[in-house]
């Protein structure tokens, strides 16, 4: 196999080191872009010392001039705690980090990959959520800054292949989760662990009945890699998730009974704009990239449980 030279915007992400790590190990040349808002070192700490491995400290807003021949492009921050922080910044992130990639792609003849999410949908009206379907997404709330800046990025990338002939890939990531999440993402899964372990209430909003379908990050890293190599002419949209659907209530008492912890679960209010369900239709992924997750989620819960454990 010949290698190839890779770029990874957000590399020393949650996602972006798993990704790192599985490029190196398939033997090619990575470079690891990152400004370290979200990212963390110790993720990719233990590639350092990897001879085709290059951290790169910057952030994607400005432009960066490297020549490789892929790009996956996952720089944002993606929990609603990190996004909502510095919600202007993060519209930029997307949408100026869109701009900037798809401009070294354009200028090099660079594959390149956007990392979408499951949010584009919003709170959906369709259930599960197919890629035809066009979202229920409220433009001025407060996920706004992270849901709209996913959607005008995927724009972008639509464009800049109708109007540039630039070769794009567009997933869009439904929840994931595994080894590496920050213990203070405020997603639900490191949540409920991070509480179970502490033995400490488990707080499930409103009457945990909103579903969600979590993906175990190899399943993904794996789903991202059979999408970038595949024929140019799928560009996607394409759902990249775990169809199996679990309510936040069975999620909590899972967590609890694979923990053995002492937790009880309370209830609080429900956020806004939170979405009631959240479930990938995969049919394309099945049938374009001969990919489907293969991780359950007790099998991932417990790898998950092993690394928070390691570093509480």
């Amino acid at each position: 196999m010949t290698r190839k030279k890779i770029l990874v915007t957000g590399g020393a992400g949650f996602v972006g080191s798993h990704l790192c790590e599985r490029l190196l190990n398939e033997d090619h040349e990575v470079y690891c872009l990152d400004n370290f808002f979200t990212g963390q070192k110790q993720n990719i700490i233990h590639l350092l010392d990897k001879s085709y491995f290059e951290l790169i400290r910057h952030d994607v807003i400005a432009p960066y001039l490297i020549e490789v021949d892929e790009i996956y492009n996952l720089a944002c921050p993606a929990s609603p705690i990190h996004y909502q922080y510095n919600p202007i910044k993060t519209m930029k992130t997307s949408v100026m980090g869109a701009i900037n990639m798809l401009g070294l792609a354009k200028r090099v003849n660079a594959k390149i990959l956007q990392a979408s999410t499951s949010e584009v949908y919003g709170n959906p009206l369709i259930h599960p959520q197919p890629e035809k379907y066009w979202g229920n997404v409220n433009p001025i709330g407060e996920r706004s800054c992270y849901d709209e800046g996913k959607r005008a990025a995927e724009t972008l990338f639509s464009d800049y292949h109708k109007q540039n002939n630039v070769k794009i890939k567009i997933v869009r990531i439904f929840n994931t989760y595994g080894p590496r999440m920050h213990p203070n993402d405020g997603r639900v899964v490191s949540n409920f662990i991070v509480q179970a372990l502490k033995n400490q209430d488990i707080t499930v909003y409103g009457e945990g009945q909103q579903t969600r379908s979590f993906q175990y990050i190899d399943d993904l890293v794996v789903g991202l890699i059979k999408m970038m190599a595949s024929p140019d002419s799928i560009t996607g949209p394409v759902n990249i998730g775990n169809p199996n659907e679990f309510t936040i209530l069975e999620l909590a008492k899972k967590v609890i009974q694979l923990t053995q912890s002492k937790s009880k679960i309370v209830y609080e209010p429900l956020p806004s704009d939170d979405p009631m369900m959240r479930k990938p239709e995969i049919s394309i992924a099945k049938k374009e990239l001969n990919w489907s997750p293969s991780v359950c989620l007790d099998e991932g819960l417990e790898k998950t449980i092993a690394f928070f454990k390691s570093v509480l």
